[in-house]
């Protein structure tokens, strides 16, 4: 690097209040040094700068501000009618047949929690088949082709929902890996976009960036909701655009239940008119710590468990027993592609969330490493949520929980939200279609393939059969 280039950086580094960040230059080798070069020079300052003080200088609302969800814009799949739903669902499958409909899977995290060195969707649940949470999931896309193409009068192959996977920089690399290993589960590989969520530099209290060692930056990633930026910046939306994709269902990878694609939620989303769609389930009584989706200072929000008091959470409607902040919401969105590409409008307007952690850095005095014993710093972390706000039409859709909501989040055995609990939760939905089909009798974890049914259609062929597991139908 030349001595202009080196005052150049420093300068726009000292203008930032970051010059700390080239305290270590002389004692770097040149190839350290080309490493530091490259992480600044990749790095918008102001940009981050400004993330920084609006996180930090941000408050929340009170909870006087907060209101329930008109009830106009909430559909429900448990008192609907059998006719809504039909309606909702026949115009999904239309525009799925029509290859208007993606799916974008927020697959970054880790399987740390789950005592597992592979990404989360990587885990086996524990399934007779000992498929993957991708492996479900494909499967759910393809049988979604398969019934569209049939309705439309079409050959399966003319009907395809490109998956885009969203990764973070620890899970690409395996995640690209598990897909090809199992050849993308049937699904054509060009079908198949794999996309990395952003990161953003970890700071102390003053906003000042830590380095990890004297020739890098800290960095974590920037939260499910650094999704938005990436959609842009990795060629999402522009390989959409390419494709006519109009429709996008977007979901957590962590969700056994999930129906990838449902063409009931995005059917009920279009035929709303919605720009934006939000499945949530009922809470199971008014103290769950769950996020609830209503509106804060007149605009769409979720809202923390923490922030609604208990005379507020203990409000029924009226002549009902239903919770008037009763819908938990899931992370299983809708979007127009039209949509996502106006979020950049507002995207420097939406305040990142404070986390509070205990950051590994380097001392700049003394170059020594710190391992800090308490929270020493923050990291920045954008809610896939957080654009409600600057929805102008939203769709809520209510759905049965233990048909379309098992979160996989904690290690084998805490008997919470685990891979016992999700396999039981799988195999339980799947019981009651076979039981309703006509089973006679179901002993041991008997799975039933979602290449052969998606929600408890096409099951006939199995009445009065008695079922003994472990088996795969």
């Amino acid at each position: 690097m030349t001595s202009g280039g080196y005052e150049s950086l420093v300068g726009k580094l000292l203008s930032a209040n970051q010059g700390h960040l080239v305290m270590f230059w002389n004692k770097l080798s040149p190839e350290e040094q080309e490493k530091l070069v490259s992480q600044l020079r990749a790095m918008d300052l102001d940009r981050i700068n400004g993330i920084f003080k609006l996180a930090t200088t941000t408050k929340t609302p009170p909870a006087s501000t907060v209101t329930p969800l008109p009830e106009e814009v909430i559909g429900s799949t448990i008192d609907g009618t059998p006719e809504q739903k039909a309606t909702w669902e026949a115009k999904g499958f239309e525009l799925v047949a029509a290859n208007q409909v993606a799916v974008v899977l927020m697959a970054g995290g880790q399987g740390t929690r789950l005592g597992s060195a592979a990404p989360k969707g990587c885990y086996d649940i524990g399934l007779p088949s000992h498929k993957s949470l991708f492996a479900l999931q494909a499967d759910r896309i393809r049988r979604v082709q398969i019934l569209a193409a049939a309705k439309a009068g079409k050959a399966p192959e003319e009907v395809t929902i490109p998956w885009y996977v969203m990764t973070s920089a620890p899970t690409r690399a395996a995640t690209e890996a598990h897909f090809k290993e199992n050849n993308y589960f049937g699904l054509e590989p060009s079908s198949v976009f794999f996309f990395n969520q952003g990161t953003l530099p970890c700071f102390d209290p003053s906003g000042k960036i830590f380095l990890s060692d004297p020739s890098t930056l800290t960095a974590s990633p920037d939260g499910n909701g650094g999704i938005y930026a990436a959609l842009s910046s990795e060629g999402v939306l522009e390989d959409m655009a390419k494709r006519g994709i109009e429709h996008i269902h977007s979901y957590c990878v962590d969700n056994c239940l999930v129906r990838v694609a449902d063409p009931t939620f995005v059917g009920y989303c279009a035929l709303q008119g919605a720009e934006c769609g939000a499945k949530v389930v009922r809470k199971t009584e008014p103290a769950e710590p769950v996020g609830v989706l209503c509106k804060r200072e007149g605009k769409y929000s979720v809202v923390e468990y923490s922030e609604i008091d208990k005379e507020m959470s203990e409000q029924r409607r009226e002549g009902s027993d239903k919770l008037v902040y009763g819908a938990a919401n899931i992370a299983n969105h809708y979007y127009t592609r039209a949509f996502l590409e106006r979020v950049p409008e507002f995207e420097s307007s939406l305040a990142y969330h404070v986390a509070s952690k205990k950051i590994p850095h380097v001392d700049i005095t003394t170059g020594e490493a710190v391992k800090p014993t308490s929270p020493n710093g923050v990291k920045l972390e954008l809610f896939v949520f957080d654009v409600f706000p600057h929805t102008e039409k939203l769709a809520v859709l209510e759905v049965e929980r233990a048909e379309e909501f098992a979160p996989l989040k904690n290690a084998p055995g805490t008997g919470v939200d685990c891979p016992e609990t999700s396999k039981e939760a799988l195999l339980a939905q799947q019981r009651r279609w076979l039981q309703a089909a006509g089973v006679s009798s179901i002993e041991g974890d008997v799975e039933l393939s979602s290449l052969t049914s998606y929600q408890g259609e096409g099951l006939e062929a199995f009445a009065g059969q008695a079922l003994q597991g472990p088996k795969v139908l």
